[in-house]
């Protein structure tokens, strides 16, 4: 497996665990803890990735990101919220949590 491929893995990882420890990954992808280390900077300069020392810390990915790529364009998001201010009620509230979900925060 490349460099490359294992960061696409641990970033699939990241994204379904929300959480993870570099202890963990190591294992999991046969590397040592600094390959990791190396690894997860490279994504974190592309990909909103944090990191945590200490007891309880680890790697997190931003709770809003998704690998799976299904954002609204600027375009789609800002036709919604135009509609959305002729709805109310359980009509408003589904457009809320459509945006909420498949809007991309910048």
């Amino acid at each position: 497996m490349t460099a490359n491929e294992r960061r696409n893995k641990i970033l699939e990882r990241l994204c379904v665990r929300r959480h993870d420890t570099r202890e963990n990954l190591a294992v999991e992808f046969g590397v040592s803890k600094r390959t990791i280390e190396r690894d997860v900077l490279a994504l974190s300069l592309e990909y909103p990735l944090n990191t945590v020392r200490g007891n309880g810390g680890g790697i997190y990915v931003e709770d809003w990101y998704r690998t799976d790529g299904k954002y609204l364009s600027d375009e789609q998001t800002a036709l919604l919220e135009k509609l959305a201010r002729e709805l109310c009620g359980r009509e408003l509230a589904v457009m809320q949590d459509i945006l909420k979900t498949f809007k991309l925060n910048k």
